[in-house]
Parts: structure tokens; C-alpha cells; sequence
């Protein structure tokens, strides 16, 4: 490896064409820069310079490696003020993790404010569950996650942002459950007894790889209101979509059913039980606070308190 001291003593000699000349503008001995230059010819196995009367003269190897030299320390000095825009600059590139329809109501709004008022930093999006993107957080491949319930982690910083819960909807105009399906209820509120016969005439629609969506599913059944038909998705989305084809009632944060279809879809009936739903910021306790890193942390927990601030979840239809 090339000694940094080395090549600029070399290049000071190449200017001069003087050792002497050149020791008295680096303000060092001439034997510093001898040695040096010695040193330098036997690592690379070459012959710099041309020994003169009045000085030296560049051979055709030392010509060659003022030129590399120059484009190196050029390298290095574009990389020092990079380094140095990394820890005070709105500079770098910063990856938020997250389930995809929790992205899809949180994220469009953030970047469409962000990215504009700071052009020099970048954000890579990285789709998962909430548990593989805390994991992703911890291993350091994500830079800021947004969770659902995630567990407490003494490597993390846990930020709430807003809350949501996953609850039983249905469209608005779905057809009325049997007059004799209603009264096997046998439940005196007429309103809950419909839901409830909505419910079991099924098909429940759900997400069969989101945690909530099963401790949802315990609590119905043990409530006896639990349909035997189901329909289990990979997605958030497909369950919604189903759903707003009148295909059963669904399985959904309220918030993923609100999204982009206000009033669409609505609470199959407010006594039946729902899973309480806290949304998170999540990165790690270590992580490299660089001016960036803090204006990117700083927006999402601005934006993600917004939304706890918006229209109340008791109703979608607000």
C-alpha cells in the first residue's frame, strides 16, 4: 500500500524539480524527503526521477504516477467532503421498512413532503411483516421501521406514533342475513343480532399471516360467532378488495379500510370485538445520528403523530 506522506513529498519534488526546493515548501529536512523518495522508488520497484546537476527530471514511470497520484488525492478529497456531508449535510440514502398496506396509507404522504424539501437524501423501502421489520432493523439492513405491537428490544428505540385496531367489516349494502338465521341468534338487539348473522353466514375474510387476524378469529369463536366458512389471504389488500366486492365480512385495520375508500367499508357492529393496534417507529439504539439520519426520524415521527391526530377511527366513515 502507498504511503499518503510519501506521494506528497513526491509530487512536492515533481513541482520543484528540487529536492532542496521542495523540503523548504513542505517545511521539512532534505534527507526526510530522500529517505522518502528512496523508499518510494524501492516499493515500487522503479526509477522516479532522473538525477541532475541542478536538480531532477521526471522518468517515464515517475511521470505516470503524478498523473495516478493526482487523480488518488482527488478521490480522496471528493470522499473526505462526502464523509463530512454524511454527518452535516442533507446527504444519504436511508431504507424504511414496513408492511406493505401500512406503507401504502403512511408513506405517500411522508415522501411527498420530505423528498422535495431535502433532495440530497434518498429512501429505499423494504416490504415485510412487522416482526421481520424489526428483525431487518436489528440486523442493521433497514434503517427505520414502522411496526405494529412490536415487543421492546433493549437494541431499539421505540417511538408511538398512532393507533388503529383490527376489527370485523363488512360493506355497508350487503344483503340482510335470513329473517330465521337472525332469530337463531337469540339475542334481543335486533342490530346485533343481523351482525352476528352476518357474521356466521360467512365467509370470514382474513389475512391468515397476520398475528391479530387469529387472536381476532379466538375471540369470535369463543363467542360462538365464528362462521365455518373461510377465506384465508397472503394479503392485506385481497382481503379489503374481497371485501369491498361484498364477498363476506372482512378481517381489516380500520385504517387499511379507510385508505382510498372512505365510508366503503364499516364496522360490522361496535360491540364485537376488535384487537387494539399501536403503531411504532422502530431503529436501533445505536444508530449513526448524522444530520440526515435525524431529519428522516424526525419527519416520520412528525408525520406518524399527524395521523393520530387526524379523523377519529371510532367510524369509517368520517
Amino acid at each position: 500500500m502507498l504511503d499518503p506522506t510519501q506521494l506528497r513529498y513526491f509530487l512536492a519534488i515533481a513541482q520543484h524539480g528540487n529536492i532542496t526546493q521542495a523540503a523548504k515548501a513542505l517545511h521539512t529536512s532534505q534527507p526526510t524527503l530522500t529517505v522518502a523518495l528512496k523508499n518510494l522508488e524501492e516499493e515500487l520497484g522503479t526509477t522516479l526521477f532522473f538525477r541532475e546537476r541542478t536538480g531532477v527530471r521526471l522518468t517515464a514511470t515517475g511521470d505516470e504516477l503524478v498523473r495516478v497520484t493526482r487523480e488518488l488525492f482527488e478521490v480522496m478529497n471528493r470522499g473526505e467532503q462526502r464523509i463530512r456531508g454524511l454527518e452535516k449535510e442533507d446527504a444519504g440514502t436511508f431504507v424504511v421498512g414496513c408492511h406493505e398496506s401500512l406503507g401504502a396509507y403512511v408513506l405517500p404522504g411522508f415522501m411527498a413532503q420530505f423528498l422535495p424539501a431535502h433532495p440530497g437524501i434518498e429512501i429505499a423501502l423494504a416490504n415485510g411483516t412487522s416482526e421481520e421489520t424489526v428483525d431487518a432493523v436489528l440486523e442493521r439492513k433497514v434503517h427505520f421501521g414502522l411496526a405494529v405491537n412490536p415487543h421492546p428490544h433493549a437494541d431499539l428505540v421505540l417511538v408511538s406514533l398512532f393507533h388503529d385496531a383490527l376489527d370485523v367489516l363488512i360493506t355497508p349494502d350487503a344483503a340482510p342475513p335470513r329473517a330465521e338465521d337472525v332469530a337463531a341468534v337469540g339475542e334481543s338487539d335486533e342490530d346485533l343480532a343481523i351482525a352476528i348473522a352476518r357474521l356466521r353466514a360467512g365467509p370470514i375474510i382474513y389475512a391468515g399471516r397476520v398475528t391479530q387476524c387469529q387472536e381476532l378469529l379466538n375471540q369470535l369463536a369463543a363467542r360462538g360467532y365464528l362462521p365455518t366458512k373461510h377465506l384465508v389471504c397472503g394479503d392485506l389488500e385481497l382481503v379489503k378488495s374481497l371485501a369491498l366486492a361484498g364477498i363476506g365480512p372482512a378481517l381489516l385495520p380500520r385504517r387499511v379500510a379507510r385508505y382510498g375508500h372512505l365510508g366503503r367499508l364499516v364496522r360490522l357492529h361496535t360491540t364485537l370485538p376488535s384487537i387494539p393496534d399501536t403503531i411504532y417507529l422502530v431503529y436501533r439504539a445505536d444508530l449513526h445520528k448524522t444530520r440526515a439520519a435525524s431529519l428522516v426520524k424526525d419527519a416520520l415521527v412528525k408525520h406518524g403523530k399527524a395521523l393520530e391526530k387526524g379523523p377519529s377511527m371510532t367510524t369509517l366513515a368520517d
